[in-house]
């Protein structure tokens, strides 16, 4: 089943595309990483394509009421700062919002989908906490754990791991693979391109508000591309974790 599709998506800043023309679509059990340098319109396509930017072209999101959208995507944007001092699992609970009838408490159901996203999260023993008694880091989990609570069909998530150490990356990465063989679909803007090989299912690549390539990862990160997209020079090591890339330097 088809979660998202994406029909010649165009986004202007003036007279000048920053998305231009992009095509795919997100299929059930798909993880794919949005990769591609800074400004290469990754985070403006996700934003175009949940209907918060006016576009041209179509995604299938921006057909539905809002109310519905909220029930099919869960939005993690870039923006991480919380605000207020909200106990972390009122905050989680957020992400229950588009399915409670207006006025209505927390049903049991939803109770357990906060649960399960505290503990996806390892954020069981932080629950009670203020969310602004935390680290940055461990704030950036709480905000992922809101999204996942939304237990949508798709996820879209804007460099989600950056700021996280290495281990809390992998373990985030880890449930985003999860839910794609659960049969959810998940979209990652990611800079790290051998977490992108090793976790995601597919990789589409942007440069310049163009899709430059879409495929599975060793399909993607190749050499040319490398060099075309990110003027890096690197070796890539096909390993039975997934794709290692190894950058060696800048070109001009």
């Amino acid at each position: 089943m088809t979660l998202l599709s994406l029909n010649a998506l165009t986004v202007h800043r003036g007279a000048c595309p920053v998305v231009d023309q992009v095509s795919f679509d997100v299929a059930e059990g798909e993880c794919i990483g949005l990769i591609g340098p800074n400004g290469a319109g990754k985070t403006t396509l996700m934003r175009a394509a949940l209907g918060l930017l006016p576009h041209t072209g179509a995604s299938s999101l921006t057909a539905l009421p809002a109310s519905q959208r909220a029930a099919q995507v869960a939005w993690l944007p870039q923006a991480r700062e919380i605000a207020w001092p909200i106990q972390v699992e009122r905050l989680v609970a957020l992400g229950r919002l588009p399915h409670l009838p207006r006025g209505s408490r927390l049903r049991p159901e939803d109770r357990a989908a906060v649960d399960r996203a505290l503990t996806r999260m390892g954020l069981t023993d932080f629950a009670t906490r203020p969310a602004t008694a935390l680290s940055g880091g461990e704030q950036a989990r709480v905000l992922i754990a809101r999204a996942l609570a939304q237990e949508t069909p798709l996820l879209m998530a804007d460099e989600p791991i950056a700021g996280l150490d290495p281990a809390a990356q992998v373990a985030t990465l880890e449930v985003f693979r999860d839910l794609a063989r659960d049969g959810r679909g998940v979209i990652v803007s990611l800079h790290d391109l051998s977490l992108a090989a090793r976790y995601c299912t597919r990789l589409v690549l942007l440069d310049r508000g163009r899709k430059q390539a879409d495929g599975a990862p060793m399909e993607v990160l190749t050499p040319d591309n490398l060099a075309q997209v990110f003027h890096l020079s690197a070796r890539i090591h096909d390993t039975p974790e997934g794709a290692l890339v190894q950058p060696l330097e800048r070109l001009p």
